[in-house]
């Protein structure tokens, strides 16, 4: 009898966005330590594998003003992991990282840090941005074409990955009888030359216990999707629908092979959230309340501007879907955001037809675009439905979140974990003592051999 898949889980922190509902009386700060602490210990109390900070370099803006209803104010990503480090054992500690505005040397010596700092946890998601708005805050708006940013992206993984190679896992001799430190004198001499970057020099952070941190990347367009099959360990997808991960997922997996790697080393994990009820129509009660509260009329309006790229606050939120076009060629009305990749007029039509079907206003229409509840049901059910995505080879498992942080997740590790585990597919306890072990990832090449030489981008 074939073994069952184990499920990976995740925990993202939710922001204050669409997603959240930040008047929630349950809701807490999302820049208090408190907040990320009770979220951290009780993922980790479910087992969880890793948790998941994103970050937002730029305040979102609407017509030049900060709103209300998707403000990105969170510590910096690097702090709030350490910290975390410190109040954790086993679960992973992902930070999202930019690609653009950073340099390999920083990127590399702060990620190599963390993973020495929490005995071998650290991931980093690597993204990308081609966004001016965003650079403006770097000196950098509009200098990177799209069409550069993963040629930036794979050079800046490269160079990282060159320079925590600089050290050997047997650099360190440290005998006190000889009075010898290190093994040799060029210990992180390193050197990396490509069309991004020509860096030589002597990098300071000794291995760590990884060797290379986790990566993680999400990738949708074909560039991107080859870009995470080469190098990923892990990919972040947004497609939740059955059908759509498991197409995805076939996709990738097979970009891995391509590429002469290992399918099983690369794990595919979607973000989702849970709502849960005692029976299946509570919680579907509870699902139509809390995506209500998610989007209001105010903020289904902002979302609609996000597709037609102007100003909607005439258009009345509970009516039907406008019959104005957008306008994806004017200067952008919703800054620091993502832009939405499809086109916007075929996105526009697709959205009236939906209200037509349906007989949905604008903001019915918009609820339903944006649901990023995966999971509706009781607790054995959703338990099922996890396991029925994992064992069905649609994801390898799941990064979840909540409407309402931090205590979100709690039910969840209360009333799902048990099942999963009574199922067989959830641990009980942590068996690895990093986070590579604990995906059941392979050791980076070479790792424990002598320092490589120096490295030329292809």
């Amino acid at each position: 009898m074939t073994a069952k898949k184990q499920v990976i889980l995740g925990a993202y922190f939710p922001g204050v966005n669409h997603d959240t509902v930040w008047s929630d009386p349950a809701s807490g700060s999302h820049i208090d330590f408190a907040s990320f602490e009770h979220w951290a210990r009780t993922a980790e109390r479910g087992t969880f594998d890793l948790l998941f900070l994103a970050e937002g370099l730029r305040l979102r803006t609407r017509g030049g003003q900060v709103f209300d209803q998707d403000v990105v104010g969170r510590p910096d990503t690097f702090t709030v992991l350490a910290s975390l480090a410190a109040v954790t054992e086993h679960i992973g500690l992902a930070g999202t990282i930019n690609s653009t505005f950073n340099e390999p040397y920083e990127l590399a010596r702060k990620f190599a840090t963390l993973d020495i700092l929490s005995g071998g946890r650290a991931a980093w998601n690597v993204v990308t941005s081609s966004d001016a708005d965003t650079g403006e805050n770097f000196r950098r708006g509009g200098y990177l074409a799209h069409d550069q940013r993963y040629e930036r992206a794979g050079e800046t993984l490269d160079a990282v990955r060159a320079l925590w190679d600089s050290w050997g896992s047997d650099a360190v001799v440290a005998d006190p009888a000889s009075g010898r430190f290190l093994r040799d004198g060029h210990v992180g001499d390193f050197a990396f030359r490509g069309a991004q970057f020509d860096i030589a020099g002597r990098f300071s952070t000794p291995r760590s216990p990884q060797g290379h941190p986790v990566v993680l990347q999400a990738g949708e367009s074909p560039a991107g999707r080859d870009f995470a099959a080469s190098r990923s360990d892990a990919i972040f997808s947004r497609y939740q629908k059955f059908d759509e991960a498991r197409a995805f997922y076939a996709d990738v997996k097979a970009r891995v092979a391509k590429f002469g790697r290992d399918p099983d080393q690369v794990k595919i994990l979607p973000s989702a959230s849970v709502i849960l009820g005692d029976t299946e129509a509570e919680a579907r009660d509870r699902h139509r309340d809390v995506r209500s509260r998610q989007v209001d009329p105010f903020t289904a309006v902002v979302l609609a501007e996000m597709v037609w790229n102007r100003d909607l606050s005439q258009v009345d939120p509970d009516g039907p879907v406008p019959e104005l076009e957008p306008t994806p060629e004017a200067p952008k009305w919703i800054r620091g955001r993502a832009p939405l990749t499809q086109d916007a007029h075929a996105t526009a039509e697709a959205w009236r037809a939906l209200g037509r079907e349906h007989g949905w206003s604008l903001r019915e229409v918009v609820t339903h675009v944006f649901d990023r509840a995966v999971f509706v049901g009781t607790p054995a059910q959703v338990a099922a439905e996890i396991d029925r995505y994992v064992q069905n080879d649609a994801v390898d498992g799941f990064i979840l979140g909540s409407y309402v942080s931090p205590a979100g997740l709690d039910e969840v590790v209360e009333k799902v974990v048990p099942r999963l585990r009574d199922r067989g597919v959830l641990r009980d306890r942590y068996t690895g003592s990093t986070l590579r072990e604990n995906l059941g990832l392979r050791p980076p090449a070479g790792l424990g051999e002598p320092r490589p030489a120096a490295r030329t981008a292809s």
